[in-house]
């Protein structure tokens, strides 16, 4: 915790959701959803600057992670659920429209509260993660994504995935997130930081059920359509993502950006924080006189 951060917990949509935020209340709200398998100190690098840009900065651990609630059963993990969530913590805290900013399964969720509650958004950044209707539909396209993205297929299994990530203090885990990042990407200790996250009670089986809740979904039907404008944020050396999931979401944005940067991997945030801040910055101001 730096200077003006602040801790706190709100019961949204049958959930505590363990929160990290910064900025006076007053100022617009802007919440930012972390990834897999982070939790809310993936933001670390981005808080205090949004912060000083004039925000309300609310930052939480989604279902399932950290200190947050873990409901049990792969339900519980359904993508419109997640999405009820960040709705839910709009309303806690008293906000009609809100800014969004999502990173890998944040950034997911981000394309599906953008599709299904447009008028609670003035503003999205993705940030390597794939429109929901999208992911799919680009492998089957194109065999290298598909190569790319058999860990999903391998998270669907029961307790195996459990096993081979979090055996020997989280060493497939910690792997895992080295291998798909550059050399300086975690600075000494945070791999040390996010495994004793990862060894609560549930929370590694909870961060697996995101996955496993993706069979839930129903398939066939025209992709979502995106009103809300969006800023697509992708890195150039994305081990998982290939640049065509980020055209494709962006082909069904109304008002949408797309922004590579280079030199980096799917990290991005922690290793060009200057550069995304001012992305974010800079994108979230153009709607800055629109009124809630």
């Amino acid at each position: 915790m730096q200077p003006g951060w602040r801790e706190a917990t709100r019961r949204v949509n049958g959930v505590d959701l363990h929160i990290v935020e910064a900025g006076d209340p007053g100022r617009p709200v802007l919440i930012l959803l972390h990834g897999f398998p982070e939790f809310w100190w993936a933001w670390r690098k981005q808080i205090t600057p949004l912060t000083e840009a004039g925000y309300h900065v609310v930052v939480p651990d989604m279902r399932g992670y950290n200190t947050s609630g873990k409901p049990e059963g792969v339900s519980a993990y359904h993508i419109d659920t997640l999405a009820a969530d960040v709705v839910a913590l709009g309303d806690a805290y008293g906000a009609e429209r809100f800014d969004l900013v999502g990173h890998d399964w944040g950034a997911v969720i981000s394309w599906w509260v953008a599709a299904q509650h447009p008028d609670r958004l003035r503003r999205v950044v993705v940030m390597d993660g794939p429109h929901p209707d999208v992911w799919a539909r680009q492998a089957l396209k194109h065999p290298t994504q598909a190569l790319r993205s058999t860990y999903v297929a391998f998270f669907q299994l029961p307790w195996v995935p459990e096993a081979t990530l979090g055996g020997f203090d989280f060493a497939g885990l910690k792997a895992l997130m080295r291998g798909s990042a550059r050399a300086e990407t975690f600075e000494p200790g945070a791999l040390e930081r996010y495994a004793e996250t990862w060894s609560r009670p549930g929370a590694l089986t909870a961060m697996l059920n995101y996955y496993r809740a993706l069979r839930e979904r129903r398939g066939g039907g025209d992709p979502a359509q995106i009103a809300p404008p969006v800023l697509i944020l992708w890195a150039s050396d994305d081990s998982a993502l290939e640049r065509h999931v980020a055209e494709a979401g962006l082909a069904l944005c109304d008002d949408g950006e797309l922004t590579i940067i280079d030199g980096t991997s799917h990290w991005l945030h922690l290793e060009q924080p200057d550069r995304i801040n001012a992305e974010i910055i800079g994108f979230l101001a153009k709607g800055a006189n629109r009124p809630d």
